[in-house]
C-alpha cells in the first residue's frame, strides 16, 4: 500500500499521469491502474479527467493530507529503525568484488561520506568467490558481489544492473567496423580473470547458452585493472563491466567491439547470510542506493 500511496501523490503533486510514470520509472498504464484500484478500494473518485489535464476532486485533496501523513509516518518509521544509533554508525565493515571494489564503490563511498562524516568504513576487496567465503565463514556479515553463484547459506538482492562489452585497444585495427559475429568470439586472443571471478563465472554462463564452451585465452589476470593495463599494450581482447572502462573509452584508450545479436546485462547483488538481520546491514543498502542513484 505504500507503494501505491507514493504513486499517487506524484499524480497529485504533478497533476500529470506522464509525470509521475516518469519520475517513478514506472509505465504510464501501471501508474492510472494504481490510481484507479486506490479510487475502486475506497468507493471513491479522486481526479477529473479533462481531456490531457487531470484535477483533484475535493475527495482527492482530503485523501492527499491522509497520503501525506502516512507517508511521514513511514519516514519516521525508517528512521526509527533502520537508522543507526550514534554508536552503532561509527564503523561498517564490508566486503565488495573487484570490480565494485575499483570502479563503482569508491565513488558512491565519497559521496556518503558528505552525509555521514561520522562513520568509519572498512572496504575489504576481492573475488567473488573470496567475499562469499568471508560471509559464511562469518568474517564479514555483508558485502556486494558481481553475478551471484546462489550459495544455499547466502541471501542475494538486485543492487544495480551492469552490462558486460567486448573491448580491445582503441587502436587494434582488425575490426574496423567494430561489429563482429558471435562465432568470431572463439577465435580473438582474449585474456582473462582468474577463476573464483563472479565476472568469469557469469561470463561462461553466458557463453554456454550460445553454445560456447571455451575462449581463445593464453592470459588470466586476477584484476580487471591488470587486465586493462595489458590491452593498452596488446591487441588482445577482454570481457569487462561497462562500469570499468567508461573512463577508457572516453580518454580513447580502449574501445568497445559490438558482438551482433549479442546483449550480455547481469546484476550486481548486495549478498548475507541467510536470516541475516542488522541495523548496520540495512542502513548500509539504503546508504550505498541512496548515494548511487
Amino acid at each position: 500500500m505504500k507503494v501505491k500511496f507514493k504513486i499517487f501523490k506524484e499524480v497529485a503533486s504533478h497533476l500529470s499521469f506522464t509525470k509521475a510514470a516518469e519520475v517513478l520509472h514506472l509505465s504510464q498504464p501501471a501508474v492510472s491502474k494504481t490510481i484507479r484500484t486506490l479510487e475502486d478500494t475506497y468507493k471513491k473518485t479522486f481526479f477529473i479527467r479533462l481531456g490531457n489535464t487531470i484535477e483533484l476532486t475535493p475527495d482527492g485533496l482530503d485523501f492527499l493530507e491522509y497520503v501525506d501523513k502516512i507517508l511521514a509516518l513511514h519516514t519516521d518509521l525508517d528512521n526509527h529503525f533502520l537508522t543507526l544509533d550514534q554508536d552503532e554508525n561509527k564503523h561498517i565493515k564490508f566486503g565488495a568484488s573487484t570490480t565494485l571494489a575499483d570502479y563503482i564503490l569508491p565513488k558512491v563511498l565519497a559521496k556518503s561520506q558528505k552525509n555521514t562524516p561520522n562513520t568509519n568504513i572498512q572496504l575489504i576487496s576481492g573475488n567473488t568467490e573470496h567475499i562469499e567465503q568471508l560471509i559464511t565463514s562469518l568474517q564479514l556479515d555483508f558485502g556486494i558481489i558481481e553475478g551471484s553463484s546462489h550459495n544455499k547459506q547466502l541471501q542475494y538482492d538486485k543492487f544495480i544492473k551492469d552490462e558486460i562489452v567486448l573491448v580491445t585497444n582503441a587502436n587494434n585495427p582488425k575490426f574496423k567496423t567494430d561489429v563482429l559475429q558471435l562465432n568470431d568470439l572463439k577465435t580473438l586472443p582474449m585474456v582473462e580473470r582468474e577463476y573464483g571471478s563472479g565476472t568469469r563465472e557469469i561470463i561462461y554462463k553466458k557463453l554456454h547458452e550460445y553454445g560456447i564452451k571455451n575462449l581463445n585465452s593464453n592470459v588470466t589476470l586476477n584484476s580487471t585493472i591488470a587486465i586493462k593495463n595489458y590491452l593498452y599494450h596488446s591487441k588482445s581482447y577482454a570481457l569487462l563491466s561497462i562500469h570499468s572502462v567508461s573512463d577508457d573509452l572516453l580518454n580513447n584508450k580502449l574501445k568497445v567491439i559490438d558482438i551482433q545479436n549479442f546483449n550480455f546485462e547481469r546484476w550486481f547483488y548486495f549478498v548475507s547470510r541467510q536470516g541475516y538481520q542488522s541495523k548496520t546491514k540495512d542502513f548500509f543498502e539504503k546508504l550505498i542506493t541512496l548515494n548511487y542513484n
